[in-house]
């Protein structure tokens, strides 16, 4: 194997994933650029990012057959969709499965509290924190979140679906091959995203719409990208040359231009309309008159300590083991879920806490 300065690129990132997983020196430098694309990164997000990113810049050189590494970057977007897509039908198999409504926050509290919702959905996440903590088990850290609170309440169809990760990890491998150093490192960058946007946030996640409009900007304009960079930039005639070796499919000969229009617009209208959905599934799901706080199978006497000041009812149903709070809407949704974390640990199964978005606009505005 002849180690080129992208397999040692790749060396240097998954040592950087390890000295974040060792400890945390590089959290000052790190955590601020990665928050930007991983949508509040965390300890584990870093890690998984550097990892992913090295792996897919050093198998890819490892690879001695060629191919059409474009047809593979077709079949990644598809099967990178089709992830996104069932992860959130999941989410809606789970919350018919536990008798929730839609538009809640769920908060398992068994192991350590996760969360997972419609907005951003952990069920993936579970299955293969389960799957870490089966063979890494003391090894991970406590602040590393690995979800598996949630992982007794994953649908069947769960571990269906996370078979398609492996499944889009090899095709993007396949689809990174054969390509200049610049889409190469685009490719593997917007791979990492998109993979760890599937475990963590799903289709409405900022992590994985990076992700699957990144492949498709490299898919759409990647040949012009090199083009612009080796000819106007480096002047570099070979990289220039093996550039024109992987021509986009839609300058091909016989590509009809109905397809050409639809490749050139579709995806931007698939942007808009999923950023609009993902606003109107939030707006329209937003509960505004008060918090809705469902407590399953409580301890007795709970106390909520400071946030009882907030709460604005009380109801216990005894028939079903719960106990309904409504709480002041002015509390921020995300410090909500929080703070109710500490009184309820260890004092109920689960709660549910009904999302409202303007709280996010109120608590920016003030």
């Amino acid at each position: 194997m002849k180690v080129n300065k992208t397999i040692i690129a790749g060396i240097i990132f998954i040592l950087i994933g390890g000295i974040i997983f060792a400890s945390d020196i590089l959290n000052p430098i790190i955590r601020p650029v990665t928050q930007l694309f991983l949508m509040g990164s965390s300890k584990g997000k870093d890690i998984l990012f550097f990892g992913l990113l090295g792996l897919f810049l050093i198998i890819p050189q490892l690879i001695k057959k060629d191919y059409n590494s474009e047809k593979f970057l077709q079949i990644s977007m598809g099967i990178g969709w089709l992830l996104l897509v069932l992860g959130i039908g999941l989410e809606f198999m789970f919350r018919a499965q536990m008798g929730i409504k839609l538009n809640t926050v769920f908060c398992a509290m068994s192991n350590t509290m996760t969360t997972t919702s419609i907005l951003h959905t952990h069920l993936l996440k579970s299955i293969l924190g389960a799957i870490i903590s089966q063979i890494m088990g003391p090894f991970v850290q406590s602040n590393i979140h690995t979800s598996v609170g949630l992982y007794q309440y994953v649908p069947s169809f769960g571990f269906i679906v996370i078979l398609l990760i492996p499944a889009l990890f090899v095709t993007l491998i396949l689809a990174i091959k054969n390509r200049p150093w610049l889409t190469r490192f685009l490719l593997a960058f917007f791979s990492s995203c998109l993979i760890i946007g599937a475990i963590d946030g799903g289709l409405f996640g900022t992590p994985a719409l990076v992700g699957i409009f990144g492949l498709y900007l490299v898919y759409r304009n990647g040949f012009y990208m090199n083009y612009i960079l080796y000819k106007y930039l480096l002047k570099d005639k070979n990289s220039l040359e093996k550039n024109e070796e992987i021509q986009p499919i839609y300058r091909n000969r016989g590509f009809k231009e109905w397809r050409y229009i639809i490749n050139r617009f579709l995806i931007w209208f698939a942007v808009i309309g999923i950023i609009i959905l993902r606003m109107s599934v939030g707006m329209a799901g937003a509960e505004t008159d008060y918090y809705t706080v469902d407590v399953v199978n409580p301890a007795d006497n709970i106390d909520l300590g400071d946030i009882n000041s907030k709460v604005i009812e009380k109801k216990n149903h005894h028939d079903s083991h719960t106990i309904t709070y409504h709480i002041d809407h002015n509390y921020n949704e995300m410090e909500l879920i929080n703070d109710l974390k500490i009184p309820l640990d260890h004092s109920c199964e689960y709660y549910t806490v009904t999302w409202n978005i303007y709280s996010y606009l109120n608590n920016t505005a003030s």
